[in-house]
């Protein structure tokens, strides 16, 4: 009995062993809402978000040439431009932008990519949380 009881606790641990790893992923793309991804970027930070802060630190270049307001304007709630390529940014705010900040992946990836070209490096998560903060205020 106690082969048999082995057996099935090492199937056991190698379904969890796979198992795991896919429910970890599936949760990392899974939609969330955009107050979701604040209270992940707020509790990351330690310190509460702060929406005047995120419209300075959004409309202010940061020792390069760009701002986030260079491409999305200085009040994100209308259609942006990129900047070099021309191309069409939808509104930032989620008010105006239903998909903005539902998708963890791509906030994290956008965020990385657009800190990187305006700060230089990545933004912090209390940054990260005062620029959500700011942009949720925005109403229609």
């Amino acid at each position: 009995m106690s082969t048999s009881s082995s057996h099935f606790t090492s199937s056991g641990l190698l379904a969890a062993a796979v198992m795991l790893p896919a429910a970890l992923f599936t949760s990392m793309t899974q939609a969330a809402t955009p107050a979701e991804v604040l209270s992940g970027y707020t509790t990351q930070a330690g310190v509460p978000a702060l929406s005047t802060r995120g419209q300075q630190f959004f409309t202010a270049t940061h020792g390069k040439e760009w701002s986030c307001s260079t491409c999305h304007g200085a009040v994100p709630t209308q259609t942006g431009k990129h900047a070099s390529t021309g191309k069409s940014i939808g509104p930032m705010a989620p008010a105006f932008n239903a998909e903005r900040f539902t998708d963890p992946a791509k906030v994290e990836k956008w965020f990385r990519r657009n800190c990187n070209d305006v700060v230089g490096r990545e933004c912090s998560a209390s940054e990260k949380a005062d620029v959500l903060s700011w942009l949720l205020a925005l109403k229609s």
